[in-house]
């Protein structure tokens, strides 16, 4: 009896995976996770490894935002405003991994796989910046409000 709610729980799961990823916010969460999992091995394999950190605190933030917006965790607490915390991750995480591979980029010379992460660093950099633009969007869209109306009448 427990083994089928297990399997049907997980079956549960699974399908909200496979419909979240087709989602445009899920398609850039998981971009934004595999790129950052990019940065991480390229970092790793660097002489300099200590700008790896950027990378997994981004990458961990959004699989914890990935989980929460594709389990629906968002409808249930409500005491999170998660779209302006998905604005400020989204928005800090694009400056500092501009500001990380344009260091890297620039000063990496002889070190291929620190270039390499700082070139991946500012496709990633573009990435959170997009997100960032559509959660703006959003924000905006849901924000605007109706003109007053101006008739006359009692």
């Amino acid at each position: 009896m427990a083994d089928s709610t297990a399997s049907s729980s997980g079956a549960n799961c699974l399908e909200k995976l496979k419909n979240y990823v087709r989602t445009q916010k899920g398609v850039i969460l998981a971009a934004e996770i595999f790129i950052s999992f990019i940065i991480i091995i390229c970092y790793g394999a660097s002489h300099t490894g200590g700008y790896s950190s950027v990378a997994i605190c981004e990458m961990v933030f959004s699989m914890v935002f990935f989980g929460i917006f594709m389990m629906e965790v968002d409808k249930q607490i409500l005491v999170v405003n998660w779209v302006w915390s998905d604005l400020f991750r989204a928005g800090i995480g694009a400056i500092l991994y501009l500001i990380i591979s344009l260091i890297n980029v620039i000063g990496g010379s002889g070190d291929g796989a620190r270039i390499a992460g700082g070139v991946f660093g500012l496709i990633a950099g573009l990435l959170f910046a997009y997100d960032t633009y559509t959660i703006y969007l959003q924000i905006k869209s849901t924000t605007q409000h109706t003109a007053a109306s101006t008739d006359d009448r009692v």
